[in-house]
C-alpha cells in the first residue's frame, strides 16, 4: 500500500510541484491544505503517514498546526517545509517535533531523502 501524504502550504504552486514530485516517487497524497488550521481539521479524515507543512502561512503556520496535531496524534510525522533563512524557526519547528526539512526551492533528492528518514524512524 503506498505511503498517504497530506500536503500544508499556502502557495498553490509550492503544493502542485511537491504533489507531482512525492507522486513520481510512487506516494500517494491524500490531501491538500492551505494552511495550518486546514491541515489540522483534515488530518483526521484523511489519516496521513506523512504531512509535509510549510512554516509560513496565513490563518496558523506550520509550528502552530504542529504543535496542535502533536497534541492530539501524538504520532503524526511531520516534515517542516521551509524557504533558506528560517533557522530560528526550524529550530522551534524541532522542539515541536518535526521529523525532517525539506528546503525550498524544491529538490527531489532532499525530498525523497526526508520521507525515507521518517518512514525508517517510524520501522524501528
Amino acid at each position: 500500500m503506498a505511503t498517504k501524504v497530506m500536503v500544508v502550504d499556502d502557495s498553490r504552486t509550492s503544493r502542485r510541484i511537491l504533489k507531482g514530485v512525492l507522486m513520481e516517487l510512487g506516494y500517494e497524497v491524500c490531501a491538500e491544505a492551505k494552511n495550518g488550521e486546514e491541515a489540522y481539521q483534515m488530518y483526521g479524515e484523511c489519516q496521513p503517514d506523512i504531512v509535509t507543512m510549510d512554516i509560513t502561512m496565513p490563518v496558523m503556520n506550520g509550528v502552530e498546526a504542529l504543535l496542535l496535531l502533536k497534541k492530539k496524534y501524538p504520532d503524526c510525522k511531520v516534515i517542516m517545509v521551509s524557504a533558506a533563512g528560517q533557522k530560528h524557526i526550524m529550530l522551534d519547528a524541532i522542539k515541536a517535533g518535526a521529523k525532517e526539512f525539506i528546503l525550498k526551492p524544491f529538490d527531489v533528492n532532499s525530498i525523497k531523502k526526508a520521507i525515507e528518514k521518517t518512514l525508517e524512524e517510524t520501522a524501528e
